[in-house]
C-alpha cells in the first residue's frame, strides 16, 4: 500500500513515493531513470525540506542550485520532472500554494557542441570500404543506418517483415531494448513510427541478405546475444582511422544522413519526418549549423537572381 503522507513529511520522501506510484511501469526505463536522477538531486540539494515549507522561494532555490551544475535545457527538464510531483502535493493540501508559478530557469552556458558527421565524399569513402558479404554483419548494419538515418535501437529492431520490397520502403515501428537485455519495445515517440523510402540498390541488397531469415526476428541480433553500441563504434573507429576521415560514432551516421539531405536541398520538414523527430523544431535545433550555412548560400542565390532582373 502507498504510504500516507502529511505536510510535515520531507519533499524528497514524497517525491520518491510519487515516482514509484505514478511513473514506474508507466514510462520507459530510460525516462524513469531521469526521474530517479532528479530525485537524487532533490535529496542532495534539499535533504531536510518539509512539504509545508515548499514555497516559491525554496523551490526557486532548488532550481538555482541545480542550475549551477547544469545547462539551461537540462535545468528545464529537471523542473518539469519535479513540478508534476509538487503540483500533486499542492492538490493534496501538503503545500499551501503553487510554488512553481513564475519560476526562473537558469543554467550554465552551453559548451560549443559541433555535431560530428561526414560529408558526402567521406561517407562514400566509408561505404565503399565496407565488407559486405553474403552473411549479416555489422558492416551491413552501418550501411543501413547511413542510408536511412535510423537510430541505433531502431536499426537493431528491424526484421525481414519490415521491408516492403515492392514499394521500396522500410517500416520503423519498434526498437530493440539493448540497454536492458534485449527484446522489442516501443519507439522513442509516436513520430518515430514511420516508413522510410529506400533506394533501389539498398532494396536489392537487403532482399538477398534477408532471404530465408525468420520474418519476425531481428536481423542483426542473434538469440541470447547482448548488443552494445560500443561494438559498432569500435568498428567505425577502425574504418575512419584507416581511411583517414573524421572519426564518428554510430549516432554520427544519423547526423551524416540528415546533413547530406539538407545540403542536397531536401526540406527540413521532409528530413524531420525521415528521422522521426517529434517536431521540426528538434531538427532545426540539431542541425542549426547546417541551416545557417545554407542560409548564407541562399543569400548569394537571392542576390544573383535579383541582379538579373533588369
Amino acid at each position: 500500500m502507498p504510504r500516507e503522507f502529511t505536510k510535515d513529511d520531507l519533499l524528497k520522501d514524497y517525491y520518491k513515493e510519487w515516482i514509484y506510484v505514478y511513473k514506474e511501469g508507466a514510462i520507459k526505463e530510460c525516462t524513469l531513470s531521469k526521474y530517479k536522477m532528479s530525485l537524487f538531486w532533490v535529496e542532495k540539494i534539499a535533504p531536510d525540506l518539509k512539504l509545508c515549507n515548499v514555497s516559491r522561494v525554496t523551490y526557486q532555490q532548488i532550481i538555482n542550485e541545480y542550475a549551477k551544475e547544469h545547462e539551461r535545457n537540462t535545468t528545464m527538464d529537471f523542473h518539469h520532472q519535479l513540478k508534476g510531483c509538487v503540483l500533486d502535493a499542492v492538490d493534496e493540501g501538503f503545500i499551501p500554494r503553487d510554488p512553481t508559478r513564475k519560476v526562473i530557469i537558469k543554467g550554465k552556458l552551453p559548451g560549443s557542441k559541433k555535431i560530428k558527421y561526414l560529408n558526402q565524399f567521406e561517407l562514400q569513402t566509408l561505404l565503399k570500404s565496407l565488407k559486405l558479404g553474403e552473411e549479416v554483419s555489422w558492416d551491413w548494419f552501418i550501411l543501413l543506418l547511413a542510408k536511412t538515418g535510423m537510430r541505433f535501437s531502431e536499426g537493431l529492431g528491424i526484421t525481414p517483415r519490415d521491408f516492403d520490397f515492392a514499394h521500396q520502403t522500410l517500416s520503423i515501428n519498434k526498437t530493440w531494448n539493448y540497454k536492458e537485455g534485449g527484446g522489442f519495445t516501443t519507439t522513442k515517440n509516436k513520430s518515430s513510427v514511420r516508413n522510410i523510402q529506400l533506394d533501389w540498390q539498398l532494396i536489392m541488397q537487403f532482399a538477398n541478405l534477408v532471404k530465408g531469415l525468420p520474418e519476425d526476428e531481428p536481423i542483426f541480433v542473434k538469440k541470447d546475444m547482448n548488443v552494445y553500441n560500443s561494438t559498432v563504434n569500435d568498428l567505425l573507429l577502425r574504418y575512419c582511422k584507416k581511411l583517414d576521415i573524421p572519426v564518428i560514432a554510430v549516432h554520427g551516421l544519423r547526423h551524416t544522413h540528415a546533413s547530406i539531405l539538407l545540403y542536397a536541398g531536401v526540406s527540413i520538414a521532409s528530413v524531420a519526418r525521415r528521422l522521426g523527430h517529434a517536431s521540426i523544431t528538434t531538427t532545426q535545433k540539431t542541425y542549426l549549423h547546417v541551416i545557417q550555412e545554407l542560409a548564407s548560400q541562399d543569400i548569394d542565390i537571392v542576390m544573383r537572381s535579383l541582379s538579373n532582373l533588369v
